[in-house]
């Protein structure tokens, strides 16, 4: 981790406001670089390295997985802090946050510093080919936000709850996934009872009641130590449909 730019360290006392000009500018900002390093998974020759580079960059898919894998490891250690400072509001970042994303190889020394022997930026923002970008599109976010701020719409319980589970289980926390996901269903199936008039609306709630007791038993096993395999894939598939219900109701009422 390496802070570029930084603006100089905050004072001990908070100065008197002053006045700026109307077109004044924003502040300048501080960029912190991070770069995930494979330290386990060494080249044996920059020929190899190279070859890596290619094979990983002609593939989006593959793109997308070593993007992934990184911000995996760049989440991890946000959360760690967060935990650690007891910040509530301790955030976790997706590559759409960077000001630039960047693929490559290097020596030991140079990577340990943020620089690459050779390298490649990818565009996380432009382009209609990622899945994932393709689905926040179908569920048109912005249309979302400007309903709730007008207060022509409220945000359910249970869709903050679904999103912190996911969040958990992304990041390879399965006990607190299981925790948030009983008490997201219990709220699904309050919140979106007869939400939608769809037969497929309502055979995913029919199956998330009668499966909800499996939740139950992953959260209890949680709350004693790692969740056991059936548990685990319980969570991850009670977490999908609960995901699969919420987007519908967004698709559908627009």
């Amino acid at each position: 981790m390496e802070t570029i730019a930084a603006p100089p360290a905050p004072r001990r006392r908070r100065r008197k406001p002053k006045r700026v000009a109307a077109e004044a500018g924003p502040a300048r900002s501080a960029l912190t670089r991070a770069t995930a390093v494979r330290a386990a998974e060494p080249f044996e020759s920059s020929e190899q390295a190279e070859r890596w580079l290619t094979e990983t960059l002609e593939d989006e898919e593959s793109t997308d997985a070593t993007i992934d894998e990184a911000l995996g490891l760049l989440n991890r250690a946000l959360h760690a802090n967060a935990v650690a400072a007891a910040d509530p509001l301790g955030r976790e970042l997706r590559a759409e946050h960077a000001a630039a994303v960047r693929i490559g190889h290097g020596s030991g020394k140079q990577v340990a510093s943020g620089r690459f022997a050779a390298a490649h930026e990818i565009d996380v923002r432009g382009g209609t080919g990622s899945r994932r970008r393709q689905r926040e599109e179908d569920l048109r976010p912005q249309e979302r936000v400007a309903a709730v701020l007008g207060r022509r719409q409220s945000p359910d319980a249970c869709e903050t709850l679904i999103l912190r589970a996911r969040a958990d289980l992304d990041a390879g926390r399965n006990r607190e996934a299981a925790l948030q996901l009983r008490v997201g269903l219990e709220a699904l199936l309050v919140e979106l009872k007869g939400a939608l008039a769809d037969p497929g609306h309502e055979e995913d709630m029919s199956q998330l009641q009668a499966r909800r007791g499996e939740v139950g038993d992953a959260a209890n096993e949680a709350l004693h130590g790692e969740l056991s395999s059936p548990h685990l894939s319980a969570v991850r598939d009670l977490l999908e449909i609960c995901e699969r219900v919420l987007r519908r109701r967004r698709v559908l009422r627009g």
